[in-house]
């Protein structure tokens, strides 16, 4: 007979901690002990994780429940009603990236906007002290379970129910914000809200940006590497937004002007990903594959009805057919950002910067803010 040596929830979070510091997510020995004396899995008790295009459901008592709660990946924690996830604990390396970018020093008060599952406000709790730490989420339901497991794993720090777009300003002025929700445009009351020299780590587009906030509340900062996107915020927790389940089927069967395209760049690299989706952050963008490997790219703007799809036309060529409608040509406003980022050199994320100036306004700029630059669309709430 075998035996089988299961390990334990210390020693799972120990080998999670060493990953993180063994990848360079982890930098410093203070977030180390966090994420060594925070236990993940009691914030966690059911979860789903996605990999490789499928769902995997775990409950506690799962045998492989334990050791899933630990695994470097985000865990889906709350769905809507079509199935669309709202509510999930952040993959640990890039929450570690995050709060590293922080730059917290002891004393500082922190505002986390999206509480989750309350795991995030434990390490930040772990960290600072819960006094230090203030978070608030749209879903009152989720405020008060992530109340109740940050109790009972010895924590209390203030957790708020609200809209997190309009911060918390009966605690401001803080030192640092973290955002764990996905927005457009970096919210006015954010900037407002921090004290000059303040750091705003959020996700805006499908990449982090790290701002520190000025005494006139501009802000300005770069991109940390690599994509990642958070659930966006939501005003109420009624609130979603439009899943591509409901567009796949449309934009299949819509017929519209029709010819043949060079594409200057490869649409899914993660430039040109990040670009367009900070500079067209109206549009749904997303990708079918058929069983030949074709790739069918679909655009789709819910305002004006207008739509794209570029269709390969074979595997690992350069060239696609493109069809198209409504009252905005989405490709013809595609087209010039792949070519931009493909004379530049292909630049990876850590070369763009963002300002925010004191009315909103949100300029891009690669390398320096004098340098090459696009304003973005809309601005600050």
């Amino acid at each position: 007979m075998s035996i089988t040596n299961t390990p334990s929830a210390d020693e799972l979070r120990q080998h999670m901690a060493d990953h993180l510091a063994r990848t360079g997510c982890i930098r410093s020995k203070p977030w180390r002990a966090a994420f060594l004396g925070v236990p993940r899995h009691e914030f966690v008790s059911d979860f789903t994780v996605r990999a490789q295009g499928s769902l995997h459901r775990y409950s506690q008592g799962d045998p492989a429940w334990l050791a899933a709660a630990y695994q470097d990946v985000s865990l889906l924690t709350q769905f809507d009603q079509d199935g669309t996830a709202t509510s999930s604990s952040t993959q640990p390396s890039l929450m570690a990236e995050m709060l590293e970018a922080l730059d917290v020093r002891d004393g500082d008060t922190v505002l986390e906007i999206g509480a989750g599952t309350g795991y995030n406000a434990a390490l930040l709790s772990h960290r600072l002290g819960p006094d230090h730490v203030v978070t608030v989420d749209v879903d009152p339901e989720l405020v008060a379970s992530a109340k109740t497991r940050l109790r009972s794993a010895g924590y209390e720090p203030t957790l708020v129910a609200g809209d997190g777009t309009a911060g918390y300003p009966e605690r401001a002025p803080y030192d640092r914000l973290l955002a764990t929700c996905g927005v457009g445009r970096i919210p006015t009351p954010w900037r407002d809200q921090l004290r000059p020299g303040g750091v705003i780590v959020a996700n805006i587009g499908c990449g982090i940006v790290r701002l520190v906030v000025r005494n006139d509340h501009s802000a300005g900062g770069t991109f940390l590497s690599g994509l990642a996107t958070f659930m966006n915020a939501r005003p109420t927790p009624d609130t979603v937004g439009t899943t591509t389940g409901r567009l796949v089927q449309p934009l299949l069967t819509w017929s519209g002007q029709t010819r043949e395209i060079t594409l200057p760049a490869v649409l899914d690299a993660p430039g040109p990903q990040f670009l367009s989706a900070l500079l067209q952050p109206e549009v749904n963008d997303f990708a079918l594959v058929a069983e030949d490997g074709r790739q069918t790219r679909c655009l789709f703007d819910p305002e004006s009805s207008s739509w794209a799809r570029i269709t390969m036309t074979e595997a690992g060529v350069m060239t696609a057919w493109l069809d198209h409608g409504g009252p905005r040509d989405l490709w013809a406003e595609r087209e010039p950002l792949l070519t931009q980022w493909r004379d530049a050199g292909r630049p990876g994320h850590e070369r763009y910067g963002l300002t925010v100036d004191p009315e909103g306004v949100h300029t891009l700029w690669l390398d320096e803010p004098d340098g090459v630059a696009w304003r973005l669309p809309g601005q600050s709430a």
